[in-house]
């Protein structure tokens, strides 16, 4: 131990004792002085007060950022409960598309099965404007840079023309709710040939 720290300790020692000695002093007085015991009641109780207040305007900014919470997660789960019905939704569109697809030429000259075909197609279009209108979109996927957040990869191709990373095939579209990934985009990514 330094002398600096004994000198500090030897009044660090001196000043306790001067505060016990006041403390002494002060009680005695209040014995005789009625006043200064109203007085240290009354600092009791404002101690109180300040602590109760403290307390209570804590339970309020609490109780509000509860409530702002709650809001928001009843905004969120407002606008995001008909995810579930609408990744049921995209397997009807699927199926749609596929089936359009799949028509030959032939059959769409052909006049009964062309009235058969605009029905379906009259369908198609009905079901995209029904998820543009819920704010489902159809996520832009050939030509653009892989994005694991949007997209999932399925194969490597080969390429000379694309830039390696870069989307060439799209084997399943993928689709946003709003700000939010519904379905990922299942793709083929290009790689530089061997």
């Amino acid at each position: 131990m330094t002398n600096e720290d004994k000198l500090q300790d030897s009044e660090q020692a001196e000043r306790e004792k001067v505060a016990a000695e006041a403390e002494e002093i002060r009680k005695e007085t209040a014995e005789a002085a009625p006043e200064l015991a109203e007085h240290d009641r009354i600092a009791e109780l404002e101690k109180a007060l300040e602590d109760a207040t403290s307390k209570a305007l804590y339970a309020a900014a609490e109780t509000q950022n509860v409530r702002r919470r709650l809001e928001a997660e009843k905004v969120q789960a407002a606008a995001y409960a008909s995810s579930a019905f609408a990744r049921d939704m995209l397997a009807i569109k699927d199926h749609l598309d596929r089936a359009l697809a799949a028509v030959s030429d032939e059959l769409r000259d052909d006049n009964v099965a062309s009235n058969f075909l605009a029905g379906i197609e009259a369908t198609a279009r009905e079901l995209e404007a029904a998820f543009a209108r819920q704010g489902i979109v159809r996520i832009q996927s050939i030509g653009e840079k892989l994005d694991p957040h949007r997209h999932q990869a399925m194969i490597e191709v080969a390429s000379d023309s694309a830039e390696p990373g870069t989307i060439v095939d799209e084997m399943q579209a993928g689709y946003m709710l709003k700000d939010r990934l519904l379905r990922p985009a299942l793709v083929g990514v290009a790689k530089a040939p061997e």
